[in-house]
């Protein structure tokens, strides 16, 4: 048999659907990873009438916080939802930059041919945590098991205490370093010199124009009502400078005067999200126009551990002053050609110490007025995995209403030092 022949093409966003994402341990504290995917996932395939076999080439999603349950997510989500049963499935991880990884991998191979059309996406519960068994009592029962006799069982349960029974709770900190990444965020605010008031003023706007999105309808067709929400429950249309001036530093507590509070952070968060990618020819068969086009991505890496922490450049949510560079050299256009700019406001502070990196490394300044023009994660909240596509479904469909050429920036920070970028383009 020849080998396969392939060809570049490109890749067609064609839409997006999502769950309204909610404060953990509220309306979703009872929703697994798989029920809010497959929800959001059964939005896209009754919107785009995606039901029929083959429809779909393959479905490719991930979350950062998985059960047990959850070692296959992607197919499990697949045969619990209206996509067909035929449909392949795989999972992915990369902390927050899962979403967008996911959206990558698939339009790879898209782009080659391999396949006319498929989904991504992501979700994550932060209210259904996984609780580990104690590592000292996993020990024992692994040793019961192997005993060869009953006798031998029971000597070794005898060993259990009752401090075994205490289970091993997810922390939000990084195994290399202990400290969370909100602290970790505190240090690369204190470097890179960003204040309190501009934090401040980054997360007001993400809720207010957020709020303005959906009030014009913008959302109508991204997002999926479930178990009673509509909207994401941790928007706050009244969000001032003023309101969020009132609130105490949560990070960074250990320096004189912390910036970082729980206004202009995101909040642990409850959701999923989907995006539909295709050639031309799938849309163009279909009747469907593409909102836009996903023309290059980039991930980095950093040295958060032993690099240049202090100085900031090499901060745990860093990794875009790298990624971001390297993509646009590549590209070819500059920051300045970019209509909207999409940054994950994991927090303000790092937001803000993105943009200062970009411009010192001498790629400019980013307009504010086409940074997160309907918001983003300070508004709308931070299902790890489920951000990404979330970015590109929005993005995309900001880039279609200017119903004329336009090219949109994507920036992802995760966890472990890692970035995630891609550029959207409308011809």
């Amino acid at each position: 048999m020849s080998p396969q022949k392939m060809s570049v093409r490109r890749v067609a966003v064609v839409g997006g659907a999502r769950i309204p994402f909610a404060r953990s341990d509220g309306p979703y504290a009872t929703a697994s990873n798989q029920q809010m995917l497959t929800a959001a996932l059964d939005g896209l395939v009754e919107r785009y009438g995606l039901q029929e076999p083959g429809a779909v080439g393959e479905f490719v999603a991930g979350a950062v916080l998985k059960h047990s349950r959850d070692f296959n997510l992607a197919r499990e989500t697949v045969l619990g939802s209206r996509l067909h049963p035929t449909t392949p499935a795989y999972d992915i991880q990369q902390a927050c930059g899962t979403g967008l990884q996911a959206v990558i991998a698939a339009a790879n191979k898209i782009a080659l041919g391999q396949t006319e059309s498929a989904v991504a996406g992501g979700a994550d519960t932060a209210s259904d945590a996984p609780l580990g068994v104690n590592d000292s009592l996993r020990r024992i029962l692994l040793q019961a098991r192997r005993a060869k006799s009953l006798g031998g069982r029971v000597k070794a349960l005898a060993k259990v205490r009752p401090g075994h029974l205490v289970p091993d709770i997810p922390r939000n900190a990084e195994p290399r370093t202990g400290l969370s990444m909100g602290e970790h965020a505190a240090v690369t605010a204190r470097a890179w010199g960003i204040g309190r008031e501009a934090q401040d003023e980054l997360a007001a706007a993400s809720h207010q124009r957020l709020a303005a999105a959906y009030e014009r309808g913008f959302f109508q067709d991204l997002v999926i009502p479930f178990r009673g929400l509509a909207r994401d429950q941790n928007l706050r249309p009244g969000s001032t400078v003023e309101k969020l001036a009132s609130l105490k530093p949560v990070f960074g507590l250990d320096h004189p005067d912390p910036t970082m509070t729980a206004g202009n952070s995101t909040p642990l968060t409850d959701g999923a999200a989907t995006v539909l990618l295709a050639s031309e020819e799938w849309a163009s068969e279909r009747g469907l126009e593409p909102l836009a086009y996903l023309t290059a991505y980039e991930t980095a890496a950093v040295d958060f551990v032993g690099g240049d922490v202090a100085g900031g450049e090499d901060g745990l949510l860093m990794a875009p002053a790298y990624a971001v560079p390297r993509m646009l050299e590549r590209a070819g256009p500059g920051l300045a050609d970019f209509d909207l700019v999409e940054i994950h406001e994991a927090f303000a502070s790092q937001v803000l110490a993105t943009l200062a990196a970009w411009e010192k490394r001498g790629l400019g300044t980013v307009d504010r007025a086409r940074l997160n023009v309907a918001g983003s994660s300070l508004a709308t909240g931070h299902p790890f995995a489920a951000t990404g596509a979330r970015i590109v479904a929005t993005l995309a469909k900001l880039l279609a209403e200017r119903d004329a050429p336009a090219r949109g920036l994507i920036s992802v920070c995760a966890a472990g030092g890692q970035g995630v970028t891609a550029i959207l383009e409308r011809a």
